[in-house]
């Protein structure tokens, strides 16, 4: 099978429907609701979608879900078919993960992989278009990653690590935001709503996208990504209260106070946040990239308790209004500029 053949397949079972135009439907919906956040991290968090692991059926129909959500709201889509960004990948015993998988180069070396080893997965990515003449080439990136670890070694007879917060929450958020931006006034800069695959795996989808960018990375002028947001902090001020890692580091903290943004810095520096979500990755491209969060260290963590049913949906509800006011503020208000030191080495070329 060529990859033209392989991509087909892959396509096909996404539903490559998604590619038409977008509607508008659910988009005027003014705000957050606690009920749109309840059903789409609950369908997120099934267990019908078997962990979302990256490349696995579960995986896939968690992209269908995305791409149908930024369809509904109004994005325009930005992958390379529809709303996915095909990302080549390969299996390998070799890979630096569990999950065997490692990034090709191009879509074409599918052709040499040997046909059982070959699999693909999609990033999913909508775009709302700026509307100011001059500023609408510039963009703000918004993402999280929609991956988890599939099913796994049982605890308690449970199997599959549904990761509830762990980004089902982020994905959400990233949706929710898309959701209120686009029923509202547009934007003066463009928006790109990303959904990354691999994420637990070696940023897989996040590396393919930073080689396969919507907008040049030189013009992408700043990076929310978000991440756990599913469980209050009582170290951040608890319910409703989002932090940001790497605060100290840009200029973007300080705006979201200035605009009284229910966002503070990150009260758990020990932990190296900054550095361990796909903001990192953007971070060592010069973009001021910071990840906005609640995680409370709590022990559900990458186990199968990460359940729907443990996220308190009015916190994550309110991070997510908090959100987007931080990201049509970053859309309409001046860029953020990194601090003197703040900004992290760039990462050395991969082989």
């Amino acid at each position: 099978m060529t990859h033209t053949t392989c991509a087909i397949v892959v396509l096909a079972a996404l539903g490559a429907s998604l590619a038409g135009a977008p509607t508008r439907g659910a988009a005027q919906t003014p705000g957050t609701r606690v009920q749109d956040v309840r059903a789409e991290l609950s369908a997120l968090a099934d267990d019908s979608m078997q962990g979302r692991m990256t490349a696995s059926p579960g995986g896939a129909r968690a992209a269908r879900y995305i791409a149908q959500r930024m369809k509904e709201f109004g994005l325009r889509p930005a992958g390379d078919s529809g709303f996915f960004q095909r990302v080549p990948l390969a299996r390998s015993p070799h890979a630096d993960d569990r999950s065997g998988l490692v990034l090709l180069h191009a879509l074409q070396d599918l052709d040499s992989v040997p046909a059982e080893a070959r699999a693909v997965a999609v990033n999913v990515v909508g775009v709302l278009p700026g509307s100011d003449a001059k500023l609408k080439d510039e963009a703000i990136l918004v993402d999280a990653h929609y991956d988890h670890l599939g099913v796994g070694e049982p605890v308690d007879g449970d199997s599959i690590y549904n990761g509830a917060d762990d980004d089902a929450s982020g994905t959400v958020a990233v949706l929710e935001i898309a959701r209120a931006l686009a029923a509202g006034p547009r934007p003066k800069r463009t928006v790109v709503f990303l959904a990354t695959t691999g994420e637990e795996v070696g940023l897989l989808g996040t590396r393919w996208y930073l080689a396969h960018p919507v907008v040049p990375l030189e013009r992408t002028v700043a990076n929310l990504e978000i991440e756990m947001i599913g469980r209050p902090d009582s170290l951040a001020g608890g319910r409703g209260k989002g932090w940001l890692t790497g605060y100290e580091r840009s200029t973007m903290g300080s705006m979201f106070e200035r605009a009284g943004i229910a966002i503070v810095p990150d009260p758990h520096p020990a932990q190296s946040f900054f550095t361990r979500s796909d903001n990192i990755a953007f971070a060592r491209r010069g973009i001021p990239a910071h990840t906005l969060s609640s995680y409370n260290l709590h022990t559900d963590y990458h186990t199968p308790a990460d359940e729907a049913d443990r996220v308190d949906l009015d916190h994550m509800t309110g991070i997510i209004r908090a959100g987007a006011r931080a990201v049509r503020l970053l859309a309409n208000g001046p860029v953020p500029r990194w601090r003197p030191g703040g900004r992290p080495a760039a990462e050395p070329a991969r082989p």
